[in-house]
């Protein structure tokens, strides 16, 4: 028997909020009520649902996102929340063994996490992403998913990025590069 888990990728202040540091703003913030509709439902189902969560500290000379980018989603601070509704949602659900909220440094959630450990031992074979951004680090989540071959499902109505001409080539790559199929709804 085969199993799922949706991947809420990133949805945090700093990168969704209108005054967050490295914000894709109202395409992040659009998307928020499919997020948070694709959660209870899975969950309802016994399905996992894992929110891999950048996190960083400030000015990291050894971090190769501190040349890229602003400094973004420190631990402990309002950037890094969960944004909207959905931190609500995750308050609530979080004492469920099936929700989990997890670090991750680096663009995909597989890289120097246990995630894929945590799969495997669960039967997981099945990945739904969701989150921002859709051309980073939902895109290199799915890279390394198909690389160890789960089967992926993006959700186009649950990811969002800074820019659509990224977002656009992002979901192209899913679906002829990756062999990721690609629901407007569940």
């Amino acid at each position: 028997m085969s199993s799922q888990a949706l991947l809420i990728i990133d949805y945090t202040n700093d990168f969704v909020a209108e005054k967050g540091a490295l914000t894709c703003g109202k395409p992040g913030q659009e998307i928020e009520s499919e997020i948070i509709h694709l959660a209870e439902k899975m969950h309802k189902n016994g399905d996992w649902v894992l929110l891999p969560t950048d996190v960083h500290k400030p000015d990291d000379p050894y971090h190769p996102e501190t040349k890229l980018f602003p400094t973004h989603n420190v631990r402990g601070t309002w950037g890094r929340e969960l944004y909207g509704g959905l931190k609500e949602w995750f308050d609530t659900n979080n004492d469920d063994e099936k929700v989990r909220l997890f670090d991750k440094t680096r663009y995909s959630a597989f890289a120097g996490t246990d995630l894929d450990i945590r799969l495997r031992e669960r039967k997981i074979d099945t990945v739904h992403l969701v989150g921002v951004c859709t051309d980073i680090c939902v895109l290199h989540t799915a890279v390394d998913a198909y690389n160890l071959n789960y089967h992926i499902v993006v959700h186009e109505q649950g990811v969002a990025s800074f820019n659509q001409a990224g977002h656009d080539w992002a979901l192209d790559h899913f679906q002829n590069s990756l062999g990721a199929e690609i629901v407007t709804s569940i």
